[in-house]
């Protein structure tokens, strides 16, 4: 027999699953197609899929093509003619699902404006009435993500609670991130959430613009900070070979890992598709609901 659910505040709520016929959830995924990217996108869906049981969800390469790196607008227009017809029969009109046939949900940290605009060409291109949601950042849960890559890489405490410190503790956070002034803003709310954790200041700054981690880093030296760190407030695809390292070496600062295959992210991309839906969400301490 199945045990019976706890009654009052202490409760577990009901597991929430994906609706049936809804969308397929495609992550769109951008820069150059890679092995690498392709086992990040692929672990991110996984626990995206854990997060919402029965999704359907699938991955669409921005600069793909192919069978080995799909391209978006592609995965799309086949995601809407499976969705028209069911096996063996002919597409109609009756047989069409109401709803879109698909939420794009963009492997993005933050609003990166020419990223986004080749998403939404995509989108427009596959004539598949895909919706296209919002970025993922600024969330609480890139902070804690951000937070974790410096952590490995000695650059920061684990927990603030515990009473230790790391000799190599960076005092001074550059949050790094692409996409122009739009993107600098928003990394600066994610920024205020990592000082937070961290109790030391953090700025956000530009890998697009030319000397602006630099420029960084001095005015944080000149407030005080010696021991600097870059840390990426970017998942990794997006990022071109080597821009990173060479800010932080013009900078003269250490630098973490980008975000990954970071487990929150796969939490936040199920989270991101549910709000376009409107399906039940949990409510992020630190942020208002998206």
């Amino acid at each position: 027999m199945p045990r019976p659910r706890r009654s009052g505040r202490h409760r577990k709520p009901e597991p929430v699953t994906a609706p049936e016929n809804a969308p397929g959830l495609v992550l769109a995924v951008p820069g150059t197609p890679t092995a690498q990217s392709r086992s990040l996108a692929g672990e991110v869906l996984s626990i995206a899929r854990s997060e919402l049981p029965g999704l359907d969800a699938r991955i669409g390469y921005v600069e793909g093509g192919g069978d080995e790196f799909p391209a978006l607008d592609t995965v799309l227009s086949e995601l809407s003619a499976e969705r028209r017809s069911t096996p063996g029969e002919a597409a109609t009109d009756e047989a069409t699902p109401a709803g879109p046939a698909a939420i794009v949900v963009p492997l993005l940290a933050g609003p990166d404006a020419a990223q986004l605009r080749q998403i939404r060409q995509a989108v427009l291109s596959s004539g598949a009435g895909a919706e296209l949601t919002d970025v993922l950042g600024p969330h609480p849960l890139l902070a804690e993500g951000v937070h974790v890559k410096l952590s490995e890489a000695g650059l920061a405490r684990a927990d603030r609670a515990r009473l230790f410190t790391v000799a190599t503790a960076a005092d001074g956070i550059i949050l790094a991130t692409l996409g122009g002034e739009e993107a600098v803003q928003a990394a600066g709310i994610t920024g205020m959430l990592l000082a937070a954790r961290l109790a030391v200041p953090v700025l956000a700054a530009g890998l697009d613009e030319e000397g602006a981690v630099a420029r960084t880093a001095e005015q944080l030296r000149e407030s005080g900070s010696q021991q600097l760190a870059v840390a990426p407030c970017l998942i990794g695809p997006e990022v071109p070979q080597g821009l990173l390292e060479a800010a932080a070496e013009q900078a003269a600062c250490t630098v973490a890992e980008p975000l990954g295959a970071y487990p929150s992210l796969g939490k936040l991309v199920a989270s991101t598709y549910g709000a376009k839906l409107g399906l039940p969400q949990q409510q992020q301490p630190g942020m208002p609901a998206r």
